[in-house]
């Protein structure tokens, strides 16, 4: 048993969330984070809404409202969606508690101490309107290096060159159009010259990444500069420093506090088991392994930013230094990110109206539905387009016709001709050799989920699927009723695939593997979901907020990554279908709801 960390990205709480995002840091997540709990590892899935920022401050103004009002509105909204989508967070928490603001300042005055956060003056842009400091990521203008126009003030996406805002040609404010002014303020910066050799000396060590996100990782190191890490903003977390921690206009920025999430989310789980140090197994324990999820637009957070902060706690960089209470935090063994889903040939915009809410999706349609589309034809590694067209074929054509159907018939046999699973007779080798195919899936299947490589895995298990559904073809048991005993193995040989066909899509298909198990037999527990509990702030009682973690006490109690004999004698009722078949009406409504948003 290996102790896995499951690291996944913070969707920003200033409005509900749509389907590319969780395309991107959701359901691959819950896929990998499923099967490594079904294999036998020790999973730690964590996240929560990120909530600090120009951007909510900005909104709440905008509504009347308070940032931490608007905070924890969409804060539950999101919380009640990823939750509805079977997403299986030990904790999913916010960077609004206590416990988070305590842990960010804690790794900011070490890598402060440590000689990696450096004072200076800097030119930071403002907006002309309202005198608030605009966020790098928010300005967007003409590359000096590349000429793209688009990018943006921290990074250009097209040649992956590291910015500053005021490098920028032509910026302007993506909040509102206007052109940013840049003032003269002091700020603390993260020192990232200092980790070069450190961060290449690792990315060198990183077997089995994405390509393209370890080459985009690699080539950030071409062009590394000091990144500022406060900002002159009162909507954040305090700087804990002498002359800064009372001054009510500086801050630390977004995004240094936000990716300390996944250590303060840890630490927030184990303190709610009351076993405070537990944690630690996933962050200073060197055997342990940890996954990143995201989209493309934060692998450098993740790939640089974040692993410079824990080599800057550890004194890993060029100034050295000792690490603080927490200890010699562990680098990422891999950063998962996908490439972007886009609809109907269109990018995500909320504002242009071209978006299909996570909750809209499943208020309209399967949860399982959705993620298998996102396993099976999802951004993986290179954009993709979703299109009601697309997903119209692949719940009906794969999930109802494919491998709902094969669950339905084979339990209408079963019931119609036993009531209960039969006993297998002598096998014949068409018998064995199905058997064959099903049992050493798990090992394939297992291996791809693994390497990420997720829609090979899914189409690996559908793979199968068809394999099983050829098999009751060539055996044709509606022929045997006048050969029992062969009707018999037939049908427990079949009922046995199915039933291994349901582990091996499980991680995909939570929802409908519970359904699966409970058509076949099965009582209890088989695809654990997660639960939503109200909780108390661990260091402010007047505060209250929902987390989604596990039903057993904070847990999740899975099955395990392999064939499970069936149990001859249990009962099997009429189906009803797993599956909802979708009428191609569909498509014309949902594009026409589209329409009527933009």
């Amino acid at each position: 048993m290996t102790h896995i960390l499951s690291a996944v990205a913070w969707p920003y709480a200033n409005g509900p969330r749509h389907i590319g995002h969780v395309a991107g840091f959701g359901v691959p997540s819950d896929v990998f984070s499923r099967h490594m709990r079904m294999a036998g590892h020790d999973v730690l899935m964590v996240s929560g809404t990120d909530e600090h920022g120009t951007p909510i401050l900005v909104q709440a103004e905008q509504e009347g409202v308070t940032p931490q009002e608007l905070a924890d509105r969409y804060n539950r909204v999101i919380v009640e969606d990823l939750q509805s989508l079977g997403l299986s967070y030990d904790l999913f928490t916010r960077t609004t508690t206590r416990n988070h603001y305590a842990v960010v300042q804690e790794m900011f005055r070490t890598v402060h101490q440590n000689g990696y956060m450096v004072e200076k003056s800097t030119m930071g842009a403002i907006s002309p309107s309202t005198g608030r400091t605009l966020p790098d990521r928010f300005i967007e203008g003409t590359c000096p290096i590349c000429g793209y126009d688009g990018a943006r003030g921290d990074q250009c996406d097209n040649c992956g060159n590291q910015l500053d805002p005021i490098d920028l040609k032509n910026p302007r404010s993506r909040i509102n159009g206007e052109t940013p002014k840049f003032v003269e303020s002091n700020h603390f910066f993260l020192d990232l010259p200092a980790f070069v050799d450190a961060l290449a000396s690792w990315l060198e060590t990183r077997q089995g990444w994405r390509q393209n996100v370890l080459n985009f990782s690699r080539n950030l190191l071409d062009d590394v500069r000091p990144r500022a890490m406060t900002r002159d903003i009162d909507w954040g977390i305090p700087v804990p420093l002498d002359g800064w921690s009372d001054n009510p206009n500086k801050r630390l920025y977004v995004w240094f506090d936000a990716v300390i999430g996944y250590l303060s989310s840890s630490i927030e789980w184990a303190r709610r088991r009351d076993t405070p140090e537990a944690w630690r197994d996933w962050w200073t324990n060197p055997d342990a392994r940890s996954f990143y999820f995201m989209g493309k637009d934060n692998i450098t957070f993740h790939s640089q930013i974040w692993p410079a902060e824990l080599l800057g706690y550890d004194g890993g960089g060029a100034h050295g230094g000792e690490p603080g209470p927490y200890g010699s935090l562990q680098l990422p063994t891999e950063v998962v990110s996908s490439e972007f889903l886009n609809v109907e040939g269109q990018k995500f915009s909320s504002s242009r109206g071209v978006v299909i809410y996570v909750r809209d999706m499943l208020a309209r349609y399967q949860p399982d539905a959705f993620r298998y589309y996102v396993a099976a034809a999802g951004p993986e590694n290179q954009d993709v387009d979703f299109t009601w067209e697309s997903f119209l074929r692949r719940t009906n054509d794969e999930l109802v016709a494919g491998w709902g159907n094969l669950v339905n018939r084979t339990a209408s046999m079963v019931h119609k001709n036993f009531g209960e699973i039969p006993t297998a007779g002598e096998q014949a080798d068409v018998d064995r050799a199905v058997l064959a195919t099903t049992g050493e899936a798990f090992a394939k299947v297992g291996s791809l989920i693994e390497s990420n490589r997720q829609r090979a895995a899914v189409a690996e298990a559908m793979r199968v699927v068809g394999e099983v559904n050829r098999y009751v073809s060539e055996t044709q048991p509606w022929k045997l009723k006048t050969d029992p005993d062969r009707l018999a193995t037939v049908l427990h040989t079949t009922t046995q695939a199915v039933s291994d066909c349901n582990t091996l899509l499980a991680p995909f298909l939570p929802h409908s593997a519970q359904s699966v198990h409970e058509v076949l037999g099965g009582t209890g527990e088989f695809a654990p979901q997660p639960v939503i509990e109200e909780v108390t702030d661990l260091d402010d009682d007047s505060r209250h907020y929902p987390v989604i973690t596990g039903n057993r006490d904070g847990g999740y109690e899975f099955p395990s990554w392999e064939s499970r004999a069936v149990t001859p004698g249990t009962p099997i009722a009429k189906p009803t279908p797993v599956f909802t078949k979708l009428d191609d009406s569909i498509v014309d409504e949902e594009l026409e709801r589209l329409r009527e948003k933009a």
